[in-house]
């Protein structure tokens, strides 16, 4: 009977790229593999078809000459590169880690002790603590070796046994189809040791969860991202393995007077009509008090102003950032009668004349322009 095109049986396009190819592949093995479908031949053939076109369409050669030839081209028996050979572990690699838990095949490490989980744990802070650093207790849950087995499991008094089912290696080699795969013992979970008489306080876990307290050195100049890592302090290691440790992350909260940007600081500046106009000198805020800032007559909004050291001092080094004070004329509200008079007047004394109002006389010409050549 002929075969079925590769692209075909995979259900692919032929310009299918390689990530396509395998997880089309994936799809049917994991449908049609003869263990979840025993019995069934129509299943058993469509996962030889399967597995013969990726073995042959991965292949940057195979497919090549495929592409040029058709099965012509990968027969054997007319001097093709035809399947066969092919590495199963490479093949089947990705697909034993959904069949049997990531086993792959490759065969586990022996349990035994085993490290303990890292923890994070995200620590809020103020501006002002992150710029000048500061030491926080923080309250963290955990898991601890207990105390009354010693981290074992076992019973005060007794011992952890060698596993009956995978002899204390960890692993058990099972048959699936036409291979066998070495995978995680079932019974002792790969640790080659089985705990007959429990201990009652931690059940047989080894280890039992409890509440720390931490004090937490923040340096000065930390920001949002920035990890401390306390080492030891995350979770108790299995079976009496060395503990975790605990990263820190830093969230620095939103400021109501400034912005960060790396080392510098950002504010916006509110100033009179009047004071932009005539000029005068501000009291402006910064992290380490109040400082004058002079303001030169005829200030737009959107001036930036900078106040150079007034900034953050980095955690890793360096000279310390500057702070931008960007201005924002404000236009007067709620004006009485009195005002308004006198702005009434001010703006009689400024119509024809372009001196007081550059940008705007240069956009109006911008316009006129425009408006002239369409």
């Amino acid at each position: 009977m002929a075969k079925r095109d590769y692209y075909e049986v995979l259900g692919v396009e032929r310009g299918a790229s390689e990530a396509e190819l395998k997880k089309a592949y994936r799809r049917l093995a994991m449908k049609h593999h003869p263990d979840r479908n025993p019995d069934d031949k129509a299943s058993e053939d469509m996962f030889k078809d399967a597995n013969e076109a990726y073995e042959v369409l991965s292949d940057a050669g195979k497919r090549a000459a495929y592409d040029q030839y058709g099965h012509a081209g990968v027969d054997p028996q007319m001097g093709g590169g035809g399947p066969g050979g092919a590495n199963f572990s490479d093949i089947f690699g990705d697909v034993f880690s959904d069949f049997f838990g990531g086993a792959g095949g490759r065969g586990g490490q022996r349990g035994g002790a085993q490290r303990g989980s890292d923890l994070r744990y995200t620590l809020e802070l103020d501006l002002e603590e992150a710029v000048r650093g500061t030491t926080v207790n923080i309250r963290v849950p955990t898991l601890v070796n207990c105390k009354i087995c010693e981290g074992s499991g076992a019973k005060k008094g007794t011992s952890p046994v060698t596993c009956t089912t995978c002899g204390g290696i960890g692993q058990v080699r099972m048959q699936q189809g036409f291979f066998s795969v070495q995978q995680t013992c079932p019974r002792c979970h790969g640790s080659g040791k089985m705990i007959t008489d429990p201990c009652g306080s931690c059940h047989g876990h080894g280890r039992v969860e409890e509440h720390k307290t931490l004090s937490v050195k923040v340096p000065p100049g930390v920001d949002t991202g920035d990890r401390i890592r306390l080492s030891g302090e995350g979770e108790a290691g299995a079976m009496g393995g060395p503990a975790g440790d605990l990263y820190v992350v830093v969230n620095v909260r939103e400021h109501a007077i400034f912005q960060r940007d790396g080392k510098h600081l950002y504010c916006e500046v509110p100033i009179s009509f009047a004071d932009a106009a005539l000029g005068g000198e501000l009291e402006v805020p910064t992290l380490d008090g109040r400082v004058k800032l002079k303001i030169p007559e005829g200030t737009q909004t959107g001036k930036l102003f900078r106040l150079r050291g007034k900034g953050v001092a980095p955690v890793r080094g360096g000279g310390a950032g500057d702070l931008m004070c960007r201005v924002a004329v404000e236009t007067p509200v709620s004006l009485d009668r009195r005002q308004r008079e006198l702005l009434e007047e001010f703006r009689k004394t400024l119509q024809g004349d372009t001196r007081h109002s550059p940008k705007a006389s240069g956009w109006f010409e911008g316009v006129k322009r425009f408006f002239g050549d369409v």
